[in-house]
């Protein structure tokens, strides 16, 4: 580790004593379930059923056993690093600032991608309940006025989105847990009989795909410094959520396999409300897609509301130029780092669909988890210690080893293309950083 690096860490530190350690195991699971439960299960359950049939169900269980290897590295991590900043502070903590700041353009590609997705999501929910916004330029005019409404809401001030956050947090889960409840008592067991064993291949697929929806835990732990004894807190609350969130998915999952069988796969855009109306009528339908558009209206918003802060960090910290840092005369908020990120985002909704946008989110994020499974690793090997008592048990050292395994069989089955536009984003990165922080300081 330079002494560059070491300095910044210990910076860091000073500055997180300041900051309230207040989070405890209850707020944390419940945080990690509201950022990890969104828009892609109210489309997702189509789309795996479309690969392997009545034996989707499995591809939730891979992902669970993935995350958990996943979530153990976390907890590993958290518990020696309790820094602010997540799997980032991790990353940076043991590879330095270079390393971390390539994590932190692949979170920026990973919340590009999803919020890109989720838009795409909104724009098939809102096309479904009125169809007269359903054409190719109607649907590029709701995204635009998503995205268009969303700056101006935070440009005037963080209080405005934050507060946007809060109600949709709370609506958006109240159709789920309808379908859900109502619908497991309309299962029919024959839908759900597999037909046979689904091949490496197709399961891959449906995982690579299936990961977006149980993306989130990185954002949630981001708040490392103001959580109370995070060897202890990070590790519970993120088990209990993972355990949770897998357990909502598999009933969703069930219930919509159960009610519509093998024409689930035929409802791409919109397939909880069809599997409500077989059993809620045409009020269930339209409840859930009020609800799909109203938890995507609700990622994109709490999406706007934090991710331009790392464009305005970039433009701060010199790696881009300090124009991205611009702030707002009269509200005091990052008006160019918004306006900005939602154009990228904007450029990327028009461009693919949900599913295409969902796997290139899904590469970016794994190779963010990769550093930080390799990060895991290496903090155990150096026995790095925060202020607690460090997160510990028997084999612990294999677990990263299984967690890297796990991502690099997920990585195997997606697209040449999606690594070519990460490895585009990240060669571009790595110049602009040698150009605007490692040549200044060599000279």
């Amino acid at each position: 580790m330079s002494a560059d690096t070491t300095l910044s860490i210990q910076a860091a530190e000073r500055t997180d004593e300041k900051l309230v350690r207040g989070i405890g195991v209850p707020a944390l699971t419940a945080n990690i379930v509201s950022s990890t439960i969104g828009a892609g299960i109210f489309v997702i359950p189509a789309t795996v059923a479309r690969g392997l049939g009545s034996a989707a169900p499995l591809a939730f269980v891979c992902c669970a056993i993935a995350m958990v290897l996943f979530v153990t590295c976390f907890a590993i991590a958290g518990s020696r690093v309790s820094l602010t900043g997540g799997l980032y502070a991790y990353v940076e903590v043991a590879f330095g600032r270079y390393v971390g700041f390539l994590a932190g353009i692949l979170y920026f590609l990973t919340a590009l991608g999803a919020v890109a997705g989720v838009v795409n999501v909104l724009a098939n929910s809102t096309a479904l309940v009125v169809p007269f916004l359903g054409s190719p330029v109607m649907r590029i005019i709701v995204m635009f006025a998503v995205y268009g409404s969303l700056v101006l809401i935070n440009i005037r001030g963080v209080r405005e989105g934050a507060g946007a956050v809060t109600v949709i947090t709370v609506a958006k889960l109240l159709p789920l847990l309808l379908f859900v409840c109502a619908g497991i008592f309309f299962i029919h067991a024959p839908n759900l009989a597999w037909s046979g064993w689904p091949s490496s291949k197709s399961l891959g697929d449906a995982v690579i795909l299936l990961i977006f929806a149980f993306v989130g835990i990185e954002v949630a732990l981001i708040p490392s410094g103001e959580v109370k004894n995070p060897a202890r807190t990070v590790p519970r609350s993120a088990y209990l959520a993972l355990v949770i969130t897998t357990v909502i998915y598999i009933l969703i999952q069930l219930v919509a396999q159960g009610t519509l069988g093998a024409d689930l796969a035929n409802h791409p855009d919109a397939p909880l409300a069809e599997s409500a109306a077989k059993f809620l009528g045409n009020l269930g339908r339209t409840i859930l897609l009020a609800g799909a558009s109203i938890s995507a209206f609700g990622f994109v918003t709490s999406d706007i509301l934090s991710s331009p802060r790392m464009i305005f960090a970039f433009g701060r910290d010199g790696a881009l130029p300090q124009f991205f840092a611009h702030v707002h005369p009269r509200y005091r908020s990052p008006d160019v780092a918004i306006i900005t990120y939602a154009t990228l985002a904007f450029a990327l909704s028009i461009s693919g669909t949900f599913e295409r946008l969902a796997v290139l989110s899904n590469v970016a994020v794994l190779l963010m988890y990769l550093l930080c499974c390799a990060a895991c690793w290496f903090l155990v090997q150096r026995d790095l210690r925060s202020d607690g008592e460090p997160f510990n048990f028997p084999g612990m050292k294999i677990v990263p080893a299984l967690a890297i395994l796990a991502i690099i069989w997920i990585l195997f089955h997606a697209t040449v293309r999606e690594f070519v536009v990460t490895g585009i984003v990240l060669a571009v990165a790595s110049i602009v950083y040698l150009i605007r922080v490692q040549l200044p300081r060599k000279s």
